[in-house]
């Protein structure tokens, strides 16, 4: 008797740590942890209407594979299944980064930074600009106006 539950996803020993051993794997975990609003239940690891992320207390398992069947499978009471909803090298790409949010991954492979850190400075931080006064000497030396 094979002990295989319908509608469960069994992957190669190997799918597993391809994703979890991958920045670019975790980075677009978190990319699709956005994307499809995990944020909006579990906030940004913190926890909101659903668990928080970024402890190790876990009902369900914290192993890859066991958080790849929670966001499948969903849970009773909670959280929905999103089988045939999120294509499934998405679903592995967004519990290694479930799993980078608490620890558990190396810290080579982990997200180090916010996606929303300014990149360049905003205006309100630039120094302010004045329209050039008309007794103003030219910024340029030799030239008049």
């Amino acid at each position: 008797m094979n002990d295989v539950m319908a509608g469960a996803t069994q992957p190669s020993a190997a799918v597993p740590i391809q994703f979890e051993e991958s920045a670019y794997a975790v980075a677009e975990g978190k990319r699709f942890y956005q994307a499809y609003n995990c944020v909006g239940c579990h906030a940004n690891g913190g926890g909101a209407i659903g668990p928080a992320l970024m402890d190790s207390e876990w009902i369900y398992g914290s192993k890859l594979e066991q958080i790849h069947s929670v966001i499948v499978q969903g849970r009773p009471n909670g959280m929905p299944s999103f089988a045939n909803k999120i294509p499934d090298y998405q679903v592995w790409e967004i519990a290694a980064y479930v799993r980078s949010m608490s620890g558990q991954l190396p810290s080579d492979v982990a997200p180090s930074r916010s996606d929303h850190m300014p990149t360049v400075r905003s205006e309100s931080s630039r120094p302010k600009e004045h329209p050039a006064d008309e007794n103003q000497q030219p910024l340029v030396p030799g030239r008049s106006k």
